[in-house]
């Protein structure tokens, strides 16, 4: 999807060393969790094009 499409998500830092994802427009929805490493992983292959957002 394109900016301003409606896709968008929240990440917040939660208890326990953990990165959670969710999905803004379903905030009782599930919630994805990732080590703080795994999600900087994440983002550094995003920023660097091997994984499309």
């Amino acid at each position: 999807m394109r900016r301003g499409e409606g896709a968008c998500v929240e990440v917040a830092a939660a208890p326990s060393d953990i990165v959670a994802v969710r999905d803004s427009k379903d905030p009782h929805g599930p919630v994805l969790t990732f080590s703080p490493a795994a999600w900087h992983g994440f983002l550094r292959a995003v920023k660097g094009g091997q994984v499309r957002p």
